[in-house]
């Protein structure tokens, strides 16, 4: 089985870091928060063995790639810029584009901006949403209120300090509270009253089977480094991608496409009694298959590596 291999590469204006295996048609892993190109660990070398390169960054802010200080630079649109930049690094003209959490936000859209340029798209956990008559934030803020957790990371510096002040602590608990471990409640996406979103967070006694100290330390040790605010800056431009987002209002994706999210995902809880995958067809109409993982939780393709990579290769073979 080949490694995994390491470089940087120039895209759009930023130095990327990639991790990279295999070889063949190209398939892009994109992170979500708070996360990194580790979180595709299984995936890659999957991909790698049934014959696909596997690519997976760390997205600006993330990691060790450039992460700019202007939260207006962290858009969709430069965001897709960066995966399409990332493509004519690599020298290829399509790939599959596959995401997670904010990474399945991206690829949605990269999907719908770019679909000369994406073979196939997947999203994990997160499903897409045409753009609304406001954005995803206000139209959170509108239903649950100013302390929900997207409206609590809007003021720079508050949410920083609250994560950063200890990284491994931070995301161990995060990590455990949104996993299958724990019953899913709306109020996990509230910051506390009087104080921060990790007062929701649960302290596992034991860590999950599919989190090891040595996966915890992958991440913990990057983000002491780098702490959280280049991922934070992806919710502080969310009412700016919404405004540049205008000509693409209520637009659909036309990609092929498969949806794979945990039945104890807080993506579900926060559906409000509406079936994700019954209106993900009526937004996505080339989707070829959705999944829903029973017990599984938020971290979609680590919580269950086998079942997610199962999906993933009957769908890129399908292509």
């Amino acid at each position: 089985m080949a490694e995994t291999s390491h470089r940087f590469v120039e895209t759009n204006g930023l130095r990327m870091h990639v991790a990279e295996q295999g070889s063949g048609p190209l398939v892009v892993l994109l992170h979500g928060f708070p996360e990194l190109w580790y979180s595709w660990r299984h995936q890659l070398a999957a991909l790698s063995e049934a014959g696909y390169r596997a690519v997976a960054p760390d997205l600006r802010g993330y990691g060790q790639t450039d992460s700019p200080v202007e939260s207006q630079r962290y858009t969709q649109l430069h965001l897709v810029g960066d995966v399409i930049g990332l493509l004519d690094a690599l020298g290829e003209e399509q790939a599959v584009v596959v995401g997670h959490d904010w990474g399945a936000t991206l690829a949605w859209t990269t999907a719908l901006l770019r679909p000369d340029r994406v073979r196939g798209v997947v999203g994990l956990s997160v499903p897409y949403r045409p753009r609304g008559a406001q954005s995803v934030l206000a139209a959170f803020v509108s239903r649950a209120g100013e302390r929900f957790y997207m409206a609590y990371f809007q003021t720079p510096g508050v949410a920083d300090a609250e994560l950063g002040r200890d990284a491994r602590t931070t995301l161990r608990r995060v990590l455990y509270t949104a996993s299958g471990a724990v019953a899913p409640s709306p109020a996990l996406a509230l910051a506390a009253e009087g104080g921060g979103w990790l007062d929701r967070m649960q302290e596992p006694t034991t860590l999950p089977d599919w989190l090891s100290e040595a996966d915890l330390d992958a991440f913990a040790s990057e983000y002491a480094r780098t702490g959280f605010t280049g991922g934070l800056n992806w919710y502080r431009a969310i009412d700016l991608t919404w405004e540049l987002m205008a000509p693409w209002h209520g637009a659909l994706i036309s990609s092929p496409a498969l949806y794979v999210v945990g039945q104890r995902d807080l993506t579900v809880a926060l559906a409000t009694g509406q079936d994700v995958i019954e209106r993900l067809r009526r937004y996505v109409p080339n989707l070829r298959d959705a999944r829903l993982l029973p017990g599984c939780g938020h971290w979609t393709q680590q919580e269950r590596p086998a079942e997610v990579n199962a999906a993933l290769l009957d769908f890129v073979r399908s292509l």
